[in-house]
């Protein structure tokens, strides 16, 4: 399985429905908490992202919660 980070922000209510969505369908995850972690933060902001939640999945990065976004890239080889 492709590997998966997920950059959050507490009180960010996308952000706790992509990690639901991620535990409901058994997939393992690396949260980057950006309130308390400066480097995740620096790490979004070079990439011009100021928003959460941020996946990235396989090299791929969605911004926002996308279910189909993220099943897609899940399932491509």
């Amino acid at each position: 399985m492709k590997k998966v980070r997920i950059y959050t922000n507490e009180g960010c209510g996308g952000c706790q429905q992509a990690k639901e969505y991620l535990r409901k369908n058994g997939i393992d995850f690396e949260e980057r908490e950006i309130g308390t972690d400066e480097s995740a933060r620096k790490e979004l902001e070079a990439k011009g992202i100021q928003s959460t939640p941020v996946l990235e999945i396989g090299g791929e990065t969605v911004v926002g919660f996308d279910p189909g976004r993220i099943e897609e890239l899940l399932k491509a080889a």
